[in-house]
């Protein structure tokens, strides 16, 4: 193999990279809207429901929306997830309430239930209108350790109860994974902060930027300042291959270069010729899908398993191979290639299940050619990152261990989104944080009552 070290920036113009990075959906027009609304069955007992983990009640906001209330149609859904513009967007509706539809049938198609969520939502985020109110000052103030979605869902059900909450972020964003995590194209139009503003906007939560577990912010002073302390702290370590030059220039972590094309100027981003991308879930996909569109010729998803047991949907699988990108499986890097220069390859060995349906190699090994290549294979929360903030928890697995509530082994400290979960979906951060938001409250409550 002859080592090209092909990466370059400008492979394409300015209007070809705007073109790539348009909407992945067009929004529905008031017709469209109104067409596909009077679709709906407007189920009684609807499985629609039961399958979104905000518990949003479907029928009811597509039912507002037939009757031509856009406003209460979005009214409904943020009250049941006040991130529902995000997830409007960014939620596997394929294999949540679209799959469970009772139009998802052999003759029909699901009602278009994300698409409908993003009209009625995006018809009140352009009235710039705050149909939320916070409730009399209740003299109780909680700190929130992570500006995620997780944190931003469990601040605004707490403001709107009335409590004081003071928003913590490392970063010098809020937002989390919808702000420097998402595919660039199916976020647009700084859809994220404005997002965060309309959540801040209800009152009664102060953000502070900066401010990171285990440096400027420790744990037991929170808890001594504060009536109650909520983590959501999401990822902050990413796996690594665990193989010799693994730090070759060339090949970077795929989370890391996302962030890259969510807040830079994207024709200034380089990108390789030649791009392989080692994962099977949605971050794989991402990144491999902005490659293509920042001009990569070819881009390659190599997966240790089958493309079945990826656990990128299969709509993320279908936009990945409408946008040229490649899906190799049953195959598991064994060696990277590299010279003085950086990455040149990397070697794989051919996979299969054996007969404890456990994975093994074949001893089959293949080569394939790169300029640039990206680890796409899992996150996790590092607690020993922060120091010692995070001793008297109980973490197993690298997830803090939690109860139904989002009680931690701490009875005043909350947690949820990542760093309990790992699903890396924001519908499942934004539900963990609205519930611990009520636990706090009701705990409140309940030591009012007691006097």
């Amino acid at each position: 193999m002859k080592p090209v070290h092909d990466i370059a920036n400008g492979r394409l113009s300015t209007q070809q990279i705007q073109d790539n990075f348009s909407d992945l959906h067009p929004p529905l027009t008031d017709m469209q809207a109104n067409a596909e609304a009077a679709r709906c069955l407007f189920c009684h007992d609807a499985p629609c429901i039961e399958a979104c983990p905000t518990e949003i009640n479907i029928p009811g906001f597509i039912r507002r929306i037939a009757m031509g209330n856009a406003t209460g149609a979005a009214t409904e859904i943020l009250s049941a997830n006040i991130m529902g513009g995000t997830c409007a967007n960014v939620c596997p509706v394929e294999e949540l309430c679209e799959l469970k539809c009772v139009m998802n049938t052999a003759e029909h198609k699901p009602i278009t239930i994300g698409l409908l969520q993003r009209y009625a939502t995006d018809h009140l985020f352009a009235q710039e209108t705050q149909p939320f109110q916070r409730a009399a000052d209740s003299g109780k103030r909680v700190a929130v350790v992570g500006a995620g979605p997780a944190g931003l869902a469990c601040a605004h059900r707490l403001a709107m109860h009335g409590h004081h909450v003071d928003l913590f972020e490392a970063r010098p964003k809020a937002g989390g994974l919808n702000e420097y995590g998402i595919a660039a194209y199916k976020m647009l139009d700084e859809r994220a902060a404005k997002e965060v503003q309309f959540i801040l906007d209800i009152g009664g939560i102060t953000l502070h930027t900066g401010k990171a577990l285990g440096v400027e912010l420790k744990l037991a002073e929170l808890r001594s300042e504060y009536d109650s302390v909520f983590l959501g702290l999401g990822h902050n370590a990413v796996n690594h291959l665990g193989l010799d030059g693994e730090d070759s220039p060339g090949l970077f972590n795929a989370v890391d270069y996302i962030e890259k094309i969510r807040q830079q100027d994207l024709t200034g981003l380089p990108v390789g010729r030649r791009v392989l991308v080692i994962g099977g879930g949605n971050t794989a996909i991402d990144i491999a899908v902005q490659s293509k569109k920042l001009g990569a010729e070819s881009v390659t998803i190599v997966y240790r398993r089958g493309q079945q047991q990826m656990s990128a949907t299969w709509h993320e699988q279908e936009i990945a191979q409408t946008n040229g990108v490649l899906i190799n499986t049953w195959a598991q890097p064994i060696a990277i290639q590299h010279d003085d220069n950086g990455l040149t390859g990397i070697t794989f060995e051919k996979t299969r299940l054996n007969d404890d349906g456990r994975l093994e190699g074949t001893g089959e090994q293949f080569e394939l050619a790169a300029d640039m290549a990206f680890k796409a294979i899992g996150q996790a929360l590092d607690a020993t990152a922060v120091g010692d903030e995070l001793r008297d928890l109980n973490i197993q697995r690298g997830r803090i261990v939690i109860d139904d509530e989002r009680r931690t082994s701490l009875p005043d400290v909350y947690a949820g989104g990542d760093c309990v979960a790992g699903t890396d979906l924001t519908v499942a951060a934004v539900q963990d944080g609205k519930l611990a938001a009520e636990a706090i409250h009701k705990g409140f409550s309940t030591e009012v009552q007691h006097g």
